[in-house]
Order: structure tokens, then C-alpha cells, then sequence
């Protein structure tokens, strides 16, 4: 059996080519449950950066899009609260 050529820098020679399933499922998640999506995403970015598997595209992509669409939904539940207050608190005669 051949060893793996020596690599400059320190590498091993060796091509993963399969994704890291955590980063597949975080980017799924952070279009349907935001903040698992992101939970996920972050723990596959971690995992990818320790075994140089595939998916830290789509890792990142799950942080960017869980993120925004938490701050999204934050912002759109001020709005609405603040609508909702100010109607309570209009009178007509």
C-alpha cells in the first residue's frame, strides 16, 4: 500500500469529498426553524474547519440566512406590537 505524497504546508495528501451533514441540515433548518438552523450551522462551520470536510458554504449560507431572519422576525414583531398598541390606544368619537 502507497503513502500519501507529502504535501507542502502540511498536508495530508488526502481529498475529502463528502459534505459535512450537519452544514446540509443547519442550511435546511434556517429556512424553516431559524435559530436551529443557526445552532446547526455553527457547529457544522466548527466541525468542517476540524476535519477540512466539504460544506462550509452551505454552513455559512444557514449562519447568514438564520441570522437574518431571526433579526426579521424580531423586527416585524416590534412593528406589529407597536401597530397593535397604537390602535388600542386611538379613540374615535
Amino acid at each position: 500500500m502507497a503513502s500519501p505524497t507529502p504535501q507542502p504546508y502540511g498536508g495530508t495528501g488526502y481529498s475529502t469529498s463528502k459534505y459535512n451533514t450537519l452544514a446540509i441540515v443547519g442550511f435546511v433548518l434556517a429556512f424553516v426553524i431559524n435559530i436551529a438552523g443557526l445552532v446547526v450551522s455553527i457547529v457544522a462551520l466548527s466541525q468542517i474547519k476540524r476535519t477540512g470536510e466539504r460544506g462550509r458554504g452551505l454552513a455559512l449560507a444557514g449562519i447568514i440566512i438564520g441570522a437574518v431572519s431571526i433579526v426579521l422576525s424580531i423586527v416585524i414583531v416590534i412593528v406589529f406590537v407597536g401597530l397593535a398598541a397604537q390602535l388600542s390606544t386611538t379613540t374615535t368619537y
